[in-house]
């Protein structure tokens, strides 16, 4: 039986110690020592993260996404509107601000599809998907440094700019196939 500490109820790995490497203002890195099977150690490289919220807004039948330059990646990228949770926030009322500030729409209201891991080998990052596709006109705020440009699009230029490589983050690409999969059932999920 497999459960969230391993098979048959054995917890994998004992933390022995770990090592504050960073911290920022978005993300902690951090070396732990563990001891896996046979009483053998091993270290393993860990990004905390607070967690982020993402939409998969429909306007008119198109989706809402913005395009920024990312630095890590070094290029333009077409992403949903997502953003990190703030100490303690619902995800659903990040996914709402991130919408509005990023869009200039509110949701009206909103649906949860679903939360997933974006790098488990080296991050706990979870990232929380929503859907909407009742929409209001809001007021666009974006954060100081975010240069962002707001597109609505439909799922054949969504597809377009994935072979292109201007839509290549896991959020992104997971919400097209939700989209899609929505467009022939009618169903999220």
């Amino acid at each position: 039986m497999t459960t969230e500490h391993g098979i048959n109820g054995k917890k994998p790995e004992a933390t022995l110690s770990t090592e504050h490497i960073f911290q920022g203002k978005v993300i902690s890195l951090q070396v732990d020592t563990v001891e896996v099977s046979g009483g053998r150690t091993a270290t393993r490289e860990i990004v905390r993260h607070p967690g982020a919220s993402a939409v998969m807004a429909l306007l008119d039948g198109k989706l809402l996404v913005v395009g920024q330059y990312r630095k890590a990646m070094e290029k333009y990228q077409i992403e949903i509107p997502a953003g990190k949770l703030d100490a303690g926030e619902d995800p659903a009322v990040a996914a709402e601000r991130e919408l509005e500030e990023e869009t200039g729409y509110r949701a009206k209201e909103l649906r949860h599809v679903s939360s997933f891991y974006t790098s488990p080998g080296f991050a706990d990052e979870i990232l929380h998907l929503y859907f909407t596709d009742a929409l209001e006109q809001g007021t666009m705020n974006p954060d100081e440094d975010e240069e962002l440009q707001v597109e609505a699009i439909t799922l054949e230029q969504a597809k377009r700019y994935m072979a292109d490589g201007l839509i290549s983050d896991a959020k992104t690409v997971m919400a097209l196939y939700v989209w899609e999969l929505y467009q022939l059932t009618g169903r999220i999920v």
